[in-house]
């Protein structure tokens, strides 16, 4: 394969700046994601998400335990953000997502961060639940760009993401990989306050897939570009599958790369709840899979 430059070093550099102060006008007062708060977070306002508008991070560290073009032999460089924009009850990162487990760092102490995971020979930088801090996070890389950062960048993010911000972020972010969670609003609601989220996310997904197409390799199968999708199956069918993956193979590509994930265990909240605190039963993945085979979807993690 050709020489690989990421997206964001062949930007030019004014564009860069200026999207850097765009995404800052859409965090305060905040329009950055579907929720719209509108808070100043600038004056320590905080909305949904309960984040100010310094980055927050509760770790950054070579991972290994990501899909396979991600980790690698080296793994990927990530920094799990602080806070979310999404409610799930069941969600097994619940202490950063939740609770808040993390610290407010400078912009230029994010951008070293990336640095320093770069130094450790990860193979990207792999933002995770970026959605609510992408307006500190793109000044962090335009700061690390200058610095020698050549790495691929990833947005790995729940899906509830507006297509406004995603338009200022093509051309930055090399690599999206989206949650498809639900495909049915009431459970979207029950689960993760959010009815709208179906409509949103499958939105987000095509304005992703329309800025980097299907996943493109190297020869060692390293990700370069393009998506990742991952949909974790849930008791009881509350994810809704089908749907998901009709989805998926008719609006998005059938060589979509998907991890139908098998991990799901109650967490948080669902503990205790009837069927999403259920464990998830063998043959609710297996009939998931044949699901995604049935529609045509062929690069299954």
């Amino acid at each position: 394969m050709e020489h690989f430059s990421p997206a964001y070093l062949n930007m030019d550099p004014v564009t860069l700046y200026t999207r850097v102060d765009e995404l800052a006008g859409l965090a305060s007062p905040c329009t950055l994601c579907p929720r719209k708060c509108g808070v100043n977070r600038r004056e320590g306002e905080t909305g949904y998400c309960r984040t100010g508008y310094l980055p927050v991070v509760s770790s950054a560290h070579p991972h290994h335990g990501e899909e396979r073009p991600l980790s690698g032999m080296r793994g990927s460089g990530t920094i799990f953000l602080t806070n979310c924009n999404l409610g799930c009850v069941f969600c097994q990162n619940y202490d950063i997502s939740h609770l808040g487990r993390g610290q407010a760092i400078s912009v230029r102490d994010l951008a070293s961060a990336m640095l320093s995971l770069q130094r450790s020979g990860c193979h990207n930088i792999n933002f995770v639940s970026p959605t609510h801090q992408i307006h500190a996070i793109v000044e962090a890389v335009s700061i690390a760009a200058r610095d020698g950062l050549h790495l691929p960048l990833v947005y790995n993010t729940g899906g509830y993401d507006s297509i406004g911000t995603l338009r200022l972020l093509e051309g930055i972010f090399d690599i999206y990989m989206p949650d498809l969670k639900f495909s049915d609003p009431a459970a979207a609601s029950d689960l993760a306050d959010a009815a709208d989220y179906p409509e949103i996310v499958q939105k987000a997904v095509l304005e992703m897939h329309r800025q980097v197409g299907d996943l493109v390799t190297d020869e060692k199968g390293v990700a370069r570009s393009g998506l990742l999708v991952r949909h974790l199956v849930l008791p009881g069918g509350l994810a809704g599958s089908d749907e998901t993956f009709r989805f998926l193979a008719e609006e998005v590509s059938t060589n979509t790369y998907l991890n139908v994930m098998a991990q799901y265990r109650p967490c948080f909240e669902a503990v205790g709840k009837a069927v999403i605190g259920e464990r998830l039963g063998q043959s609710d993945y297996l009939k998931a899979l044949a699901l995604a085979k049935k529609w045509g979807l062929r690069r299954l993690d």
